[in-house]
């Protein structure tokens, strides 16, 4: 078997098990705070491991310089939604989560692990990735390496580029601290002197607007031969800073960006028109309530206490950077040098329609698709020709996140404008995507589609198509089931699965459902799918129980279940129950988990890990061995408190045995046998990297199926 390394983390001590109070203990031990993690700290571990694919020398340089730059925008969406919600928490007094943390003590906690992950961050930067860049001919270069040359035509950038664009701005009684956009480039700079109408400088602030470049290439002539050199906006506007303020001095300039709330919040029951009211929001949204404050490590206290102080924010919000506040930017990097030795492989994926009618094809038994090794291509193929074929009716499908420029959108606009009956459930509330939703929405009305908004008070996370074709004297339904979004530029990055069917009863199923989104349906009874947030729930819970009940007879009891979160309380006390009843239990988790695992008398017999590879683990899959008899499900739903309570989710069985089988081969037991992209959660709550253990092939889960192309 493999085993862990010991946890590369940067360090704080692992938390310990509390033990149960003495003489009073709770009804049902297993609501201890100490059985669970807390999920934001749990969350934030994911982002170290993201970051410890940067720290590699196994993955190709460039290709390590996403994951750092991944790492970066995971933690500024975690402060936005993730920090956000606790500090909101903590504001009205909310009781604490399942782990017994309060949020006031939970916010200390976010900031000394969020100040440990910012470090290992920059440190991966300044020792790690850029000498290492540099030494391969794609150097990034800080002020202190411009030679004069490269200086005097930088200069001239700025003042031909950038100055034309900036409005800096002194402050002063009459001009008062200026609103700062959310994760917008600032720079704070301390003056001297007299200005134009004989005002003293004291501060002023200069905005970068979104519009500039953030990276800019040196041309051929000022840089080596076989080399490629960039400059950092940031850079600029510290270095020559000074040619905005003529006559002035500047003693001092820092870099800083404001991260905010980004949470939208609309009360759905109290507005008539879901599109206006959230277009309303997003004008907004850039300035929200502040959450975090980055700012150059070298600043004066003074004006970080005063930036504090404007942005209502505690000390424990201050994050001092050591280099670009705006790290992530560096990911242009990846796209501009074109260096096939520094970037993962390239591969062709499976096209499982070569040619002919995937009507045909479909009818004559399903079909699975598993993302990015199977192409995309598929199912819109399958919309391509459900968008022509004179024998199709209707279509009806939910879009959640689509992308820009969506080839799916393209032939569901072409589907309405050849006169099919087109009905899209359009997720107006896909968090980031709001804006880009409304547009779609707007485009497919247009069209002459029917677009329906959703369900007040659950957003449609779902992913299903349903296409009606007659064939003959009777209509069929063909259906597309998946567990990720109608999105083809995540679908080559994304590990996702798709089933496309003809079976009656799913078909139905599904019907109903988009029936129930339009309104027109009450709570009905479907014959194969589970569906949030009223059977997922427990039918989930009731496989766990089984599983219990046949462990608990004497016979063999299994789970294995693939996710990308867990934190569901009713779902780990089932866990913790199956296991002291002897369920053997495998959980691959991608990101935050809150159950312990390996907790004597409580979780010996469950194991959990996670998956960080080329390929953003994404696929949702649920195994049950029903006594001889397993059930595969997969699942647009994690097993959180959201997606199982308070979503439109799908969960749809595998029926066919030989592509249950495969699932149970290409993603189960493969992700179960990798041995160099794993980590084990272990009981004190840390993750440690799997080695192959001695005489042992070494086993990556996704390179394999890359192989097997």
């Amino acid at each position: 078997m493999n085993r862990p390394t010991t946890d590369t983390r940067t360090g704080t001590e692992a938390p310990q098990l509390v033990p149960l109070p003495t003489g009073h203990e709770p009804a049902d031990p297993l609501r201890d705070p100490a059985l669970y993690l807390n999920r934001e700290l749990s969350q934030l571990d994911f982002n170290f491991r993201v970051l410890a694919q940067a720290l590699d020398p196994q993955v190709p340089l460039l290709e390590r310089l996403r994951f750092l730059c991944i790492s970066c925008t995971n933690l500024d969406e975690f402060f936005e939604i993730r920090t956000a919600t606790v500090r909101h928490a903590a504001q009205l007094g909310l009781p604490p989560a399942s782990d017994g943390m309060a949020p006031a003590q939970l916010l200390e906690s976010i900031s000394a692990r969020a100040t440990e992950l910012v470090q290992a961050q920059y440190d991966c930067w300044n020792q790690v990735l850029r000498p290492a860049l540099a030494e391969a001919g794609v150097r990034i270069l800080p002020r202190q390496a411009w030679s004069p040359r490269q200086r005097r035509w930088l200069r001239a950038y700025f003042r031909n580029k950038v100055m034309p664009v900036l409005s800096p701005l002194g402050l002063d009684p009459s001009h008062p601290f200026p609103r700062i956009l959310n994760k917008s480039l600032n720079v704070v700079v301390m003056l001297e002197g007299m200005d134009a109408f004989g005002r003293p400088g004291h501060l002023a602030i200069v905005r970068a607007p979104r519009s500039l470049n953030r990276i800019v290439e040196l041309p051929r002539q000022l840089r080596g031969r076989d080399e490629q050199a960039f400059v950092l906006l940031s850079s600029m506007l510290a270095a020559f800073v000074d040619e905005l303020f003529p006559g002035m001095t500047v003693k001092g300039a820092y870099q800083f960006r404001v991260t905010r709330n980004s949470e939208l919040v609309v009360d759905e029951d109290e507005v008539d028109n879901l599109a206006s009211a959230l277009r309303t929001e997003l004008a907004g949204r850039g300035y929200r309530p502040a959450v975090r404050l980055e700012i150059a490590h070298d600043c004066p206290r003074p004006i970080v206490r005063s930036l504090l102080q404007n942005f209502e924010l505690p000390e424990n919000a201050v994050y001092y950077i050591d280099g670009p506040v705006n790290l992530n930017r560096v990911i242009q990097v990846h796209e501009l040098v074109q260096r096939p030795e520094l970037k993962y492989p390239a591969f062709t994926p499976r096209n499982r329609f070569e040619e002919g009618s995937v009507f045909e094809a479909v009818a004559r038994g399903d079909v699975l698709l598993h993302h990015p090794f199977d192409s995309f291509s598929a199912v819109l193929e399958l919309l391509k020709q459900a968008a022509v074929d004179p024998d199709v009716l209707a279509i009806k499908q939910t879009l959640y996140r689509t992308g820009k420029d969506s080839a799916i959108v393209d032939a569901l606009v072409q589907a309405a404008r050849n006169g099919k009956d087109v009905t899209v459930v359009v997720e107006l509330r896909a968090r980031f995507d709001e804006d880009a939703n409304l547009g779609v929405a707007d485009r497919l009305q247009e069209a002459g589609a029917q677009v329906v908004y959703g369900v007040v008070g659950f957003k449609t996370h779902a992913k299903m198509l349903l296409i009606v074709r007659r064939e003959g004297r009777r209509l069929r339904r063909y259906v597309h089931l998946g567990t990720g979004n109608y999105h083809s530029g995540t679908a080559r990055s994304y590990t996702d699965l798709g089933l496309i069917t003809a079976d009656p009863d799913i078909g139905n199923d599904v019907h109903l459902l988009f029936q129930q989104l339009s309104g027109l349906a009450p709570s009905m009874r479907l014959q194969r799918l589970l569906q949030s947030p009223f059977t997922l729930h427990s039918g989930i819970l009731a496989r766990i129980e089984r599983e219990t009940r046949i462990a608990a007879s004497g016979r063999p009891g299994r789970i294995i279940a693939k996710m990308n979160a867990l934190n569901e309380p009713q779902v780990v006390r089932a866990l913790y129950q199956a296991s002291q009843a002897g369920v053997q239990i495998d959980l691959i988790v991608r990101g935050a988990c809150t159950l312990r695992p390996g907790v004597p008398g409580v979780s010996d017999n469950i194991r959990v890990r996670s998956i960080v590879g080329r390929f953003l683990e994404h696929s949702r899959v649920y195994w049950f061995g029903n006594d001889g008899r397993p059930e595969m499900y997969c699942a647009s739903a994690d097993w959180l408190e959201r997606n199982l309570l308070r979503r439109v989710e799908i969960c749809f069985p595998i029926l066919d045995p030989a592509l249950a089988e495969r699932i149970e081969r290409e993603v189960l037991q493969n992700c179960l046998a990798d041995n160099l992209n794993a980590w084990e959660l272990g009981p004190d709550g840390t993750y440690r990297k799997c080695v192959p253990a001695e005489g042992e092939a070494p086993h990556s889960a996704q390179q394999a199926l890359l192989d097997a192309l």
